[in-house]
């Protein structure tokens, strides 16, 4: 699997296609602009593989800004867990209270569950509910690829903000303790924001949470 990253939007967000066999993901659409999401369709274009879906570790307006630029473009589902649709439900009032004018997606995401094993075409995660970031949070771990696209739980050296709707502090420590730092330490971790980095150091240094 080759994994690219986009930081893209106001919140310098990661936007990651992942392309294998033919096949592509996105997840978490953060373009704010036309423009920047012209990097990630070239490199899609290049590739000749095929959008099978766009996958969301959770709906914080960051990292759905960008959705209907791609389902304009690609008639694709969208997979969202489905503990708490209160994010996608209000994506225009959490726009506005950033600033943004949007309107309410004409689309109902697919569930995504809690599991081993979720098949996309040739891509294959354990879904890991990882909340207090976001009540809707899941992380995406591939034991295969030695990775995990932790959204906005775990960054380098830091965690996501809990001041947010259903955010929990207590809730999210739980979540990275018992959800990612049960990982292998050599496991490669795919923030939200900020560069990549790995199990093992953020459980030897991060200052938040420590293993």
């Amino acid at each position: 699997m080759t994994l690219h990253v986009f930081t893209v939007g106001p919140f310098a967000e990661n936007t990651y296609l992942l392309i294998e066999e033919g096949k592509a993901l996105i997840v978490d659409p953060g373009f704010a602009r036309d423009s920047e999401m012209e990097p990630a369709l070239r490199k899609l274009n290049e590739s000749e593989a095929e959008l099978l879906a766009v996958v969301l570790t959770h709906a914080h307006v960051d990292h759905v800004l960008g959705l209907r630029r791609v389902l304009d473009r690609y008639e694709v589902s969208v997979y969202l867990n489905d503990n708490d649709r209160y994010l996608w439900n209000h994506f225009p009032s959490q726009a506005s209270m950033f600033g943004f004018r949007a309107e309410a997606f004409d689309v109902e995401p697919e569930p995504l569950e809690v599991q081993q094993g979720w098949e996309m075409g040739p891509f294959c995660f354990d879904v890991r509910y990882t909340p207090g970031h976001a009540p809707d949070h899941v992380s995406l771990y591939s034991e295969r690829e030695g990775l995990v696209i932790a959204g906005d739980a775990l960054f380098k050296n830091g965690i996501g903000r809990t001041d947010l709707y259903k955010g929990d502090m207590n809730v999210l420590t739980n979540s990275i303790r018992e959800q990612l730092y049960t990982l292998p330490d050599e496991t490669v971790v795919y923030p939200g924001h900020g560069p990549s980095t790995t199990i093992g150091e953020e459980k030897s240094s991060n200052p938040f949470v420590q293993g």
